[in-house]
């Protein structure tokens, strides 16, 4: 079951590779996730937005890599395995048609699906020139907006049916704090409708108010 994803490397030298290690230098330093996630000094928002997007799938690669050798996993039928009160319906494009899929089924076809995007130059270039002109478009925007979206819904489902599982392997605590970092860039940058969130409310709302109350210095 589920394939091995490879961690995606930022290239030396070009802005993804800076703005990775602006990330990793303030949350080394003993800065707060709402400070690691505010925009650097003049820098593309554009181009941080496409950073984390790499940086997080990553996280849910790492965090799903240790699930995938479950034989629990391939218990699901279609359907079944995701929050309370919703199915995620799987379509690798606009023009297709959605069909029901189990919930480790879902996650497998959103980190494979990632990866591709990610790893195809046009629409993730890690070329500097590149960068500049491919991050400004509507289309990157939208992209972007699908990548977070998916990678919600990858964590609701971890959260809905994997959490004992995380929780005995020890890894718990590596959930929670890559899910608080995620959401608090979504929550910065607006990435996320409301609507999106509400299967997971209970976990979302105390993490927003954190988020907020940091914002306000409380």
């Amino acid at each position: 079951h589920g394939g091995t994803f490879q961690p995606l490397r930022h290239r030396s030298g070009t802005m993804r590779d800076r703005l990775h290690s602006y990330t990793k230098r303030t949350l080394g330093a003993g800065g707060s996730i709402h400070q690691a996630v505010a925009l650097p000094p003049n820098e593309s928002c554009a181009g941080w937005v496409a950073v984390h997007a790499i940086d997080f799938y990553n996280d849910v690669c790492l965090i799903w890599q240790v699930m995938a050798a479950d034989p629990y996993l391939s218990s699901f039928r279609a359907g079944e395995g995701f929050p309370s009160g919703v199915e995620y319906r799987w379509s690798a494009s606009p023009e297709e048609p959605s069909v029901s899929v189990s919930a480790p089924q879902y996650i497998d076809l959103v980190l494979k699906w990632i990866g591709e995007q990610i790893n195809d130059p046009e629409k993730f270039p890690d070329d500097a020139d590149d960068e500049v002109r491919v991050y400004s478009t509507p289309q990157f925007a939208a992209l972007c907006g699908q990548i977070f979206r998916r990678l919600f819904r990858t964590y609701g489902i971890i959260y809905s049916s994997f959490f004992g599982t995380l929780e005995a392997l020890e890894m718990a605590p590596h959930l929670n704090t890559a899910f608080k970092h995620f959401l608090f860039f979504c929550t910065e940058f607006g990435l996320l409708p409301e609507r999106e969130m509400e299967p997971l409310e209970v976990l979302v709302k105390p993490l927003r108010k954190q988020y907020f109350a940091a914002k306000q210095g409380k």
